[in-house]
């Protein structure tokens, strides 16, 4: 359940391993605050953390079972953040999300995790490298996880770019392979991407405007700073979407062009064969009296009628385009 748990005293970190209890006090001295990381807890195990925090039965129910949308939302003194994580795996052509959720009160930080992919060992030694920020308190955790998750989306992004490129490609190239449904596949990841983040740039609203105290106001530049990242983030979702789009209204086209391109050869090529139907039909109707069927000269005549005019025709549809 409890993955790590440390107190923090003027930015350092207390040497040794702490039981939860004695964390927990040692979290209210002056200068100091407990952070507990958690993945995946059932309620029973998240039981002792939240009578201890006082943490909101409604924010503890969410974090519990997961599957919420981004989110910041204040319970009385303290602050309740729901994050997605996401990367791409481009051999399946999908993303994957995970989810954090966060508790910030005064002298506490909660942090649970669920999915591999929300792992924050490498958030808590980076900030335990920087006592200076640490000394923030647990805004300072906050901004941290927050800036870690969307500095995550840049390399999301760029994975289907590549993707994107060949669906580009694919589109305008001479092949006749319809990529029509790994279009739509790729529009539902990126839509699904969208709907896992533009809530957030709504949430950062919460953060200006916290009456709580609990957001150090040496750290709003940072927390503005990680909501202009998010925002280019959400303009190259958006253009990637936009992209998408005319990709799949163009590959429509492109199969109607062929489409029409393909009834024209054929109908060119039958009217091309009309010539020695026509003909054929002509002396296969077994009249009596057919004068020029007693020359000798009329059957290389007629065969070479039939090759001249085919010939002509075909020219005429090969300059008209249709061949």
């Amino acid at each position: 359940m409890i993955v790590d748990l440390a107190v923090y005293r003027d930015g350092h970190r207390e040497p040794g391993e702490l039981e939860l209890q004695a964390a927990l006090e040692s979290g209210r001295k002056p200068g100091s605050f407990v952070w507990v990381g958690l993945h995946e807890p059932t309620l029973e195990e998240f039981d002792a953390v939240r009578a201890e925090f006082e943490l909101h039965e409604l924010a503890v129910e969410d974090a519990v079972h997961a599957h919420q949308r981004p989110k910041i939302e204040t319970y009385g003194p303290s602050l309740f953040v729901v994050l997605k994580t996401a990367r791409y795996l481009d051999n399946d052509e999908c993303f994957e999300f995970a989810e954090i959720q966060l508790f910030i009160g005064d002298g506490y930080v909660v942090t649970v995790r669920h999915g591999e992919a929300s792992a924050l060992a490498d958030v808590r030694r980076k900030l335990e490298r920087r006592p200076d920020v640490l000394r923030q308190g647990p805004s300072a955790v906050l901004h941290a996880v927050i800036d870690h998750v969307i500095d995550g989306y840049q390399p999301a992004i760029d994975g289907i770019d590549n993707d994107l490129r060949e669906v580009a490609a694919d589109v305008f190239s001479d092949s006749r392979h319809n990529a029509a449904q790994r279009i739509f596949t790729l529009k539902r990841e990126v839509l699904e991407f969208q709907r896992n983040t533009e809530p957030l740039a709504q949430a950062f609203d919460v953060l200006r405007n916290e009456e709580a105290g609990l957001v150090s106001p040496e750290l709003q530049n940072y927390f503005r700073d990680a909501e202009d990242h998010l925002l280019r983030v959400l303009a190259r979702l958006s253009a990637h979407s936009a992209l998408l789009s005319d990709a799949l209204g163009a590959n429509l086209a492109n199969i109607t062009v062929r489409q029409n391109n393909d009834m024209r050869a054929i109908s060119a090529w039958v009217a091309i064969a009309a010539i020695p139907t026509m003909i054929g039909g002509i002396y296969g109707m077994n009249f009596e009296h057919m004068p020029e069927l007693d020359q000798r000269w009329a059957y290389p005549v007629v065969l070479a009628t039939m090759v001249v005019l085919c010939l002509i025709v075909h020219r005429r549809f090969k300059r008209a385009g249709w061949l």
